[in-house]
């Protein structure tokens, strides 16, 4: 009967230990003693034979590095992960807050909570522990929110990210907001996300509410776009009824209608959020004659709607002061997303 080769690996004698500067050591090679083999040869040893048993490659144990955790940009107040899922049949979301990293509050402050809101529910919330002595806090704690499968997704999570001072003053550091309506919240697995902090606007609101929106131009592209971020302070003017609201973008040169585009209407807040991206075919030379109208409106009875304010950016041709400069600076950084608020009129 034919046998199978048995290989034996090579067994090292002989070697002296060297000590290192660094206080390790090694062994230097020798003429390694190879236990003599029996059995037939075959093509089989000779690539068996190239293998010592219990080698390890260390290529294939290393782990990609998570550049969530290396990559901030400047001016970077922090930036938080959380999870999110949603139980269908119990109509619960579920909210994981995992971990904050390089906080950055005042020096005499590091201790911080996170109080988190469902909105437009802004009168109840949900407050982690409070981490103390550390701007890289790890929470690891899960929240409940009981919501309805119909309103989830016109629903919005809020993370209010707080600093405890010396004197156990409550401070607030920055907020993170996330729109659920993009999102596939169902299956077993949760949603992981990290959000850099921004920090509120903390200006009261003017007459008739705000907008904050974020303006880009690609020259190359010749496309023009915008993203409406979120409103705040709006002045609702019918209350018989839950209110809906929705933007409207339009693209108008020398006055005249290009094109216009609105956002999902959001129900009941006076402080909604969209966080949606719409573009515009623009040519560089219609900038100095084109402008954009962003109006906020309340849906009526019937197919009514009621004007809750607008804001119109565009070159000097039409604007002045902050309009004005947001659309001057859209221009002079290309391809950069440039975000302001601006302050809602009714007789523009």
């Amino acid at each position: 009967t034919r046998s199978i080769p048995f290989i034996i690996p090579p067994k090292f004698h002989g070697r002296d230990w060297i000590n290192l500067t660094n206080g390790e050591q090694v062994q230097e090679d020798s003429e390694p003693y190879v236990t003599p083999e029996s059995g037939p040869r075959s093509s089989f040893h000779s690539l068996a034979g190239a293998y010592v048993v219990g080698s390890i490659n260390p290529e294939l144990y290393k782990f990609s590095e998570d550049s969530s955790e290396t990559d901030f940009p400047e001016c970077n107040i922090g930036r938080l992960w959380f999870s999110v899922g949603y139980e269908q049949e119990a109509e619960r979301l579920l909210v994981s807050l995992i971990k904050a990293r390089k906080l950055q509050p005042p020096p005499d402050s590091c201790s911080h909570f996170v109080k988190i809101f469902l909105l437009p529910d802004e009168r109840r919330y949900l407050q982690s522990k409070t981490k103390r002595k550390t701007l890289n806090p790890q929470f690891d704690e899960n929240f409940v929110f009981q919501v309805s499968s119909r309103t989830l997704y016109q629903r919005t999570l809020k993370f209010l990210v707080y600093h405890v001072d010396k004197q156990k003053k409550h401070h607030l550091l920055g907020q993170v907001i996330f729109p659920l309506k993009n999102e596939i919240l169902t299956g077993d697995s949760k949603l992981v996300i990290w959000r850099d902090l921004e920090t509120e606007n903390l200006e009261p609101p003017s007459e008739y509410g705000d907008i904050q929106f974020s303006l880009s131009y690609n020259e190359y592209l010749g496309r023009l776009t915008v993203v409406v971020l979120r409103a705040k302070g709006l002045k609702f003017q019918d209350e018989r009824h839950a209110a809906s609201v929705y933007i409207k973008v339009s693209l108008m040169n020398h006055n005249k209608f290009i094109k216009c585009k609105k956002t999902t209407a959001v129900l009941g807040s006076p402080n909604p959020v969209y966080n949606e991206t719409f573009s515009f075919k623009a040519d560089q030379t219609q900038l100095d004659t084109a402008s954009l109208s962003l109006s906020v409106l309340q849906n009526a009875e019937g197919d009514k709607t009621h004007l809750l304010g607008r804001v119109v950016v565009g070159p000097f041709m039409y604007t002045r002061g902050k309009e004005l400069e947001h659309w001057n600076e859209m221009i002079n950084k290309p391809k950069e997303l440039v975000k302001r608020w601006h302050a809602l009129c009714r007789n523009t």
